[in-house]
């Protein structure tokens, strides 16, 4: 019975992180279900992207209050949680405090987690104020409801929690209070229990102890069900990132080849492909379901923080149309998730009947967008739901002629006169004459 409690300790280890990495394979799969896309250009300029976007907060800042709060809440818990490497030791081999030989720098670490422990508690209120009681408009779309407006509650109600059992742990460890050493914030707090036995305090401290470390499991598990993900994804995504300037869309290599050849005969375009490279017409002209999106699109979805800075920059949401940037990504999830359940319960895809333009994302949305890129230049983790809402228009006017009517002759009138407007092709110029 001696070691019953390290034996308990390692099953909770075990299986919180085994259903974790269960977990990510499970996210890899889904992400994987995209097309295939290179971005394996320009190493350099992807790292430095990551590290000044993903782990610098640059593009956070931007809007100073949340920005700041989110630096302290993200330092905080990733460098508090430096701890849980003393905690696992210490549940595995029944040792108490095992890196206290430390000495001195153990003390500055310990009073340094107790500070910014305090810090993020301060920053996770704050957020709740603002979400609650100032009740900050992009927080209440109608996509903010049920689970993901809770969501974001949950997980500031598990950083209260979770900063709160650390300081009573702390606070509560009578040997390491009487060092008085390391303990800068604790020691107001263990003001709370000095009425208490030692066993009573041994007690707290161990159940504090234990409720923390299974806490932080809880919490690794549930990222993967929220939108708190991007703690893991906000790397890859913001290195995979396309690099290219705003406004450069891309072009289907078919379609591209048809106007190079109408517009010029004189194009590479006829010449016949290199041998053994095939012209591919593709199955399908742009995206109607999210395995016609590419894994990076997929990665984006998975990624979102739904924070709502994108709609709230948004001109068509702001003038009341349909379009919201934030729930183009969070539809996209959901249709991927759908996608990877039915996958699990069948071994491979079974036709569902449904599809993400319709059953998720109607056409409205889509046609409101007016592509002038604030979503994408605004979100704080480079994803961008332009891409995702171009491919399903090209969809639909390439494979539906779904078009609304003003998009319809504006095309005609390219087609039989070569410009936008409706006049002669002979009058193009007279405007040099004028």
């Amino acid at each position: 019975m001696e070691y019953i409690d390290n034996f308990l300790f390692a099953i909770l280890l075990v299986f919180g992180i085994g259903f974790f990495i269960k977990n990510l394979k499970k996210l890899k799969r889904n992400i994987n279900l995209g097309k295939d896309i290179d971005r394996s250009d320009r190493i350099g300029e992807r790292w430095n992207n990551m590290f000044r976007i993903a782990l610098g907060q640059s593009k956070m800042i931007r809007r100073p209050v949340s920005g700041v709060l989110h630096i302290i809440v993200y330092v905080g818990f990733v460098i508090i949680n430096i701890e849980v490497l003393e905690i696992i030791i210490d549940g595995l081999f029944g040792t108490h405090r095992v890196l206290s030989f430390m000495g001195g720098f153990y003390s500055f670490l310990i009073a340094s987690f107790e500070i910014l422990a305090v810090l993020v508690l301060v920053a996770v209120i704050v957020f709740w104020i603002r979400r609650m009681i100032i009740r900050i408009p992009r927080f209440w779309n109608k996509e903010m409801k049920g689970f993901p407006k809770n969501d974001a509650l949950y997980i500031l109600y598990f950083e209260m929690v979770l900063m709160s059992l650390f300081l009573i742990m702390n606070a509560t460890d009578v040997h390491f209070q009487e060092l008085n050493s390391g303990n800068p914030v604790s020691q107001f707090v263990a003001d709370l229990f000095n009425g208490f036995s030692l066993e009573t305090n041994h007690l707290i401290e161990r159940t504090s102890w234990w409720m923390h470390i299974a806490g932080i499991l809880v919490f690794l598990n549930y990222l993967y069900y929220s939108k708190h993900l991007h703690i893991l994804l906000a790397f890859p995504n913001t290195f995979f990132a396309n690099l290219n300037p705003q406004g450069q869309f891309t072009n289907d290599k078919t379609v591209l080849k048809e106007v190079q050849m109408m517009m010029d005969p004189n194009t590479d375009a006829f010449a016949a492909p290199p041998e053994g490279e095939e012209d591919e017409v593709p199955e399908k002209f742009g995206a109607s379901d999210v395995t016609d999106l590419n894994w990076v699109q997929l990665m984006n979805a998975y990624t979102c923080t739904e924070c709502g800075r994108c709609t709230s920059v948004c001109p068509a949401n702001q003038t009341g149309k349909e379009l919201s940037p934030r729930a183009i990504m969070m539809k996209t999830r959901d249709r991927v998730e759908e996608v990877g359940n039915n996958i699990d319960q069948n071994g491979e895809f079974k036709e569902d009947g449904k599809q993400l333009l319709y059953d998720y994302i109607a056409p409205e949305e889509l046609w409101a967008c007016t592509s002038c890129n604030a979503c994408v230049e605004e979100c704080p983790i480079d994803i961008d739901p332009l891409s995702i809402i171009m491919d399903m228009r090209r969809y639909l006017v390439m494979e539906e002629s779904a078009a609304p009517q003003e998009l319809n002759i504006m095309m005609t009138n390219v087609e039989n006169n070569g410009a936008p407007w409706q006049y002669n092709q002979m009058d193009r110029l007279n405007w040099k004459d004028e």
